[in-house]
């Protein structure tokens, strides 16, 4: 999350995807809206320092060889109806594979946004809605089966890496990652086999 986003709960029948379009087409402004837990997320421009850190993180991935390792792609997780459930755009975030041509149809259907399967670890950083992190978007990673969840909390001035996402029943908000291996920022965070261990010491405030 790149700062303290305008939410807003949506009552609709629209699939969520369209509406986030028409908030892109009203605003003057450049933005990507997200989509979490029925909120309607707004995230303002990142700082420099949550901007400097992420692409930092995504450049230790790939001098790890993790190729698939990036940033700025937008994903969307469905429920078991289909309907979208979520849509979100994570800081950074390593693929399990280079789009295939499923996946690109995928995103042609769903005019932008790329099957959440994808994604093999996600990462975030958080601003001053660390709620959002911490909570929503934990929520939806568990319940998706990402197996990774990384995540730097510069209001804790910790960082953490959750695993084995567990989903109890059909509520995808009541999801949740079983391991939260943690260290201060500045401190080396284990990742799980075969991902290096991150270097934090950048989101250090100086």
């Amino acid at each position: 999350m790149s700062a303290e986003p305008i939410t807003e709960p949506v009552m609709m029948h629209q699939d969520p995807i369209d509406l986030l379009i028409a908030i892109e087409e009203a605003s003057l402004a450049p933005i990507r809206p997200e989509y979490v837990e029925g909120t309607v997320i707004v995230p303002p421009q990142p700082d420099y320092n949550h901007s400097k850190g992420a692409v930092g993180l995504t450049v230790q991935f790939h001098t790890a060889g993790y190729e698939l390792a990036g940033m700025g792609m937008g994903f969307r997780a469905s429920h078991h109806d289909g309907s979208t459930m979520a849509l979100v755009i994570p800081d950074f975030y390593v693929l399990h594979r280079e789009p295939t041509e499923l996946d690109v149809s995928y995103l042609r259907a769903h005019k932008g946004w790329y099957p959440i399967n994808m994604i093999a670890l996600v990462g975030e950083v958080t601003s001053t809605n660390h709620a959002m992190d911490t909570g929503a978007k934990l929520a939806t990673y568990a319940a998706v089966g990402i197996p990774a969840y990384v995540l730097i909390n510069r209001d804790t001035k910790t960082a953490h890496c959750h695993t084995h996402p567990i989903l109890p029943g059909d509520d995808p908000t009541k999801a949740y990652y079983a391991n939260d291996s943690k260290v201060d920022l500045g401190d080396p965070l284990p990742l799980p086999a075969p991902y290096p261990d991150l270097d934090t010491a950048p989101f250090l405030e100086r």
